[in-house]
């Protein structure tokens, strides 16, 4: 018997017919270099910009200062007693991991095909690794709004989030299964239909205004609420800013709605992906 005959092979890849979910357990030991895209997303962005990092802080607070002047200050839209400038923050941070989640992996085919063309790993790591670059970036981002918070307490503003700080790790695990069942979805349908990437950017603008990020949803009248409850968004960034300032509502029913359209969302997203990945590099 030949010396290579002997040989056993421990690991074979091969192709799954039909719809499957992805292979989690092959997530999993790949975890490092899922941490090595975390890296290089982390580092690369504002790698040769002459503000570096502080963009990641710049961009939410601009955001925030223009929604301050123009909604707060033009068309003088209530806050639900908040000042204007923590009401805006809150519902830009929210919105912006969402949006940054969603953004990044709707092109997660086309921006990697010259990886996936070279050598196999679970095609799930890269945009996981987006999502927890985003989360980096969002903790940065938070640690300037606490602070933020705090000026405003000394000042003797009331904001007491309470015990309802507690369940912010649940709404930024919803937030990124949202964005990342629905960025899996368009990055899908993207490599069939190229003109989505290009609808992309106006429907996220829409999607902003239809979700309650620069007005509160006290101010929608009671039977157009059913309407904005259909937007998940919705129900999370309302929860999000009385998580984080104890200001809103936080209500039962357009939450579980919103979870159960999250979960939905979220496990669609994956059986098109893994579906798709299989055969991705016959079409490009």
């Amino acid at each position: 018997m030949k010396a290579e005959d002997s040989k056993e092979w421990t690991t074979v890849i091969e192709s799954v017919q039909g719809w499957y979910m992805p292979d989690l357990r092959g997530l999993w030991q790949y975890r490092d270099l899922v941490m090595l895209f975390v890296r290089r997303d982390s580092v690369a962005t504002y790698k040769q910009s002459l503000l570096g990092p502080l963009w990641f802080v710049i961009q939410p607070l601009i955001t925030t200062i223009v929604f301050t002047i123009v909604f707060g200050r033009i068309a003088s839209i209530p806050t639900d007693g908040l000042p204007p400038l923590l009401f805006y923050f809150a519902g830009v941070l929210c919105w912006q991991y969402f949006a940054a989640n969603l953004n990044k992996t709707s092109d997660t085919f086309a921006s990697n095909a010259g990886i996936y063309s070279k050598v196999y790993f679970p095609r799930l790591v890269t945009p996981v690794s987006l999502i927890i670059s985003n989360l980096i970036v969002l903790g940065i981002q938070f640690c300037v709004f606490i602070v933020v918070v705090i000026t405003y307490r000394i000042r003797g503003v009331p904001v007491d989030p309470g015990a309802a700080v507690l369940l912010l790790p649940l709404l930024l695990i919803q937030i990124a299964a949202l964005g990342l069942g629905v960025g899996l979805i368009v990055s899908t349908l993207s490599t069939r239909f190229r003109d989505l990437a290009y609808l992309l950017g106006y429907g996220m603008q829409l999607w902003m205004y239809a979700t309650p990020v620069v007005y509160p949803v006290s101010q929608i009248p009671e039977k157009w609420l059913w309407l904005a409850y259909l937007n998940p968004m919705t129900s999370i960034v309302e929860s999000f800013r009385y998580a984080v300032l104890g200001s809103g509502s936080l209500r039962l029913e357009p939450t579980v709605y919103s979870i159960m359209m999250t979960a939905l969302i979220f496990c669609l997203g994956l059986a098109m992906f893994s579906r798709v990945e299989r055969s991705f590099m016959d079409t490009i």
